[in-house]
């Protein structure tokens, strides 16, 4: 039931661009919410998994191309978009059981640490905030490509949902809720100092 951001996110597509674009001092990049897709599985005693996605409301990425240790991943997600394709669970996921939608209206990543793991893959370490909660998350990103100005990449993380305060539902509900997410951005500015 959350996303991550963490992000995005985000982070994927900044870190190929640091890659690839060893002339630039930094660069910038947006991603863009309507072809990024943010999905999460968690398992459930009455079916095997329970899929489903959030949308993207944001997310900004400044490469520092000469330290790619000094970039920042940032991003938010709409935390009402949550879509399981079943209206009412959907609504049970936003109700104070789980998201609380009413007091909590997004869910925001943002990087403290990115690491490059070896050629096209990195960890990224940042804070996911989360109905109120801050905690600290590693995302690991891979199969990023750059072509011109727009990039794609693949991120995955797991969180256990009880450290966002969501207890409901004890055993009946998994712990663990695993999060993919394929962002993709766009550059909006060479040479831009990074943030």
């Amino acid at each position: 039931m959350i996303a991550t951001a963490s992000l995005r996110t985000l982070l994927a597509v900044s870190l190929t661009a640091a890659g690839l674009s060893s002339s630039a001092r930094a660069s910038a990049w947006e991603l863009e919410p309507t072809p990024t897709l943010i999905a999460f599985s968690v398992r459930n005693l009455s079916v095997a998994h329970v899929d489903g996605t959030f949308r993207l409301a944001s997310g900004h990425v400044a490469v520092d191309d000469a330290d790619v240790s000094r970039s920042t991943i940032e991003a938010v997600i709409d935390e009402a978009s949550v879509d399981t394709g079943q209206p009412k669970r959907d609504a049970h996921l936003r109700s104070a059981d789980f998201l609380d939608v009413a007091r909590y209206s997004t869910i925001a990543f943002r990087s403290t640490r990115i690491e490059q793991a070896d050629a096209g893959h990195w960890k990224v370490t940042g804070n996911l905030t989360l109905r109120g909660t801050t905690r600290p998350v590693l995302l690991d990103v891979e199969s990023s490509r750059v072509e011109g100005t727009r990039a794609s990449a693949h991120v995955s993380t797991t969180i256990d949902r009880r450290d966002f305060g969501m207890t409901y539902a004890g055993f009946a509900v998994g712990k663990q809720i695993a999060i993919t997410i394929d962002a993709i951005g766009f550059r909006t500015l060479a040479d831009a100092p990074p943030r």
